[in-house]
């Protein structure tokens, strides 16, 4: 069992952590480009319009808002591999190895935030981008443009 909650908290929290980045880049590169060249003035329906501009962007914040949770994940896995470190010590307790799981317990926590922080910020970003092109579609179609 100790080898797995080692496992979970050395490698799989943070591969987890680092996939979830990945693809929180991944989108919004994806996003970025697609805003740029779409032509506002091909839709007639603000709907579908809106639609097609907001795909993906539920992702990324699902991505920023659980993120943290996952760290906590890797937090909890590792103060009971701390608190499994200390039961298993019959007569003296190494600090040494009580230091390491909380210092792997924190940098769990850190990664977590390092993954949600700009999730967030990269989802607001391309949300107020979503509504600048939603307020030129309605400026356009008011203006009889189409």
């Amino acid at each position: 069992m100790h080898d797995f909650l080692t496992f979970i908290a050395d490698i799989g929290i943070f591969v987890l952590l680092a996939l979830l980045s990945f693809i929180t880049v991944w989108f919004f590169i994806e996003r970025t480009i697609y805003y740029s060249d779409i032509d506002i003035s091909n839709y007639t329906n603000k709907i579908a319009l809106e639609l097609d501009l907001s795909k993906r962007l539920a992702t990324i914040a699902s991505i920023g808002s659980n993120a943290p949770y996952i760290g906590l994940l890797g937090t909890v896995v590792a103060i009971i591999m701390t608190f499994d470190a200390i039961g298993a010590q019959e007569e003296t307790i190494n600090p040494s190895e009580i230091m390491k799981h909380l210092g792997l317990a924190l940098k769990a926590t850190a990664a977590g935030l390092v993954v949600a922080i700009p999730a967030t910020v990269l989802y607001n970003a391309l949300l107020a981008k979503v509504d600048t092109l939603l307020a030129k579609w309605e400026i356009a179609k008011d203006e009889g443009e189409i």
